[in-house]
């Protein structure tokens, strides 16, 4: 199974060194040019898919992108207090859920509080309640960065829809020149997002530079399968159903073909967990889930 990338950021994956083994994406290799038509062609697939992204999300997964995103946050396990920076966020998944998760911490964290205070009046009680509830995440931000316009448009609308409003802001911007000051962000999260950049390498960069001393980076993204026969069974899920099911829901076959091309030229977990080294994080490891049908690398700045 496989779920369109993110957009907010573009595609081809930088070179570390002048390595390029199996399944690396080498300069003007793929479905779209190199160059600034490629950078444009990108773009141009997340404007088409921005409107059917989360129902073909659900559609070519059968949900379980969900699942994988849910484990990822219990992963993050972030406080009241944290700020989230989610790059190639457009649709708002991981903010969403972030702001779910955190409401909840705080929620125990005030219930054990009134537990601790049974010899207050009830006005007291009621009064301090008030208080933390206008509150509800404890001063956790998340900021939603996106390079593609069509993407935040729909992330907006579904946080007003949702009732999402506290605590989320949304950003026009590039994830290899991030808008944001040097040390200020305590978890930086890119979910099927890493694999459209143009340089994978300056987009890793940038992520270290925005994080706080101590700060967490997570990725969430597309990996090498490790059984031989599953692999084969989803190369061909991959490119014979999923372009169908992208003509026939989103009616755009190419922009689904890039988005499972893309998939394939992306570094393996050991390259990527490589790269994010090189990049300065400490601590870096990975956690395969569905046998590697998606990775979660994780890496701190210390």
């Amino acid at each position: 199974v496989t779920v369109p990338g993110r957009s907010g950021v573009r595609m081809d994956c930088g070179e570390r060194g002048s390595r390029a083994g199996p399944g690396r994406a080498e300069p003007g290799r793929g479905p779209f040019p190199a160059g600034s038509g490629r950078t444009e062609a990108i773009y141009q697939v997340f404007e088409n898919v921005a409107k059917k992204y989360d129902v073909m999300n659900d559609s070519m997964t059968l949900g379980i992108h969900r699942v994988w995103k849910d484990i990822l946050m219990h992963k993050m396990n972030p406080c009241p207090g944290t700020l989230l920076l989610d790059v190639a966020g457009g649709t708002g998944d991981i903010a969403f859920r972030f702001i779910n998760y955190v409401r909840s911490v705080r929620q125990r964290q005030l219930q054990r509080k009134l537990k601790h205070h049974q010899n207050l009046s009830w006005q007291e009680i009621f009064d301090s309640y008030q208080k933390d509830q206008f509150n509800s995440l404890g001063d956790s931000q998340v900021v939603v960065c996106d390079i593609n316009r069509e993407m935040l448009k729909v992330g907006k609308q579904k946080a007003q829809h949702l009732g999402y409003s506290e605590g989320l802001s949304w950003v026009l911007g590039n994830a290899e020149e991030l808008p944001f000051d040097d040390d200020k962000f305590d978890v930086y999260t890119i979910a099927f997002g890493i694999r459209n950049v143009t340089r994978i390498d300056l987009a890793l960069q940038e992520a270290y530079r925005v994080l706080k001393p101590g700060g967490r980076f997570l990725c969430l993204e597309f990996s090498r399968v490790s059984n031989p026969l599953l692999s084969r069974l989803y190369d061909l899920y991959s490119f014979q159903v999923i372009p169908v099911l992208g003509e026939v829901i989103a009616g755009d076959w190419r922009s689904y073909q890039y988005l499972v091309e893309s998939i394939r030229q992306f570094p393996p977990q050991e390259e990527l967990k490589a790269m994010i080294e090189d990049a300065g994080f400490f601590k870096v490891d990975y956690e395969n889930l569905n046998f590697g049908i998606v990775a979660i690398h994780s890496g701190f700045k210390l």
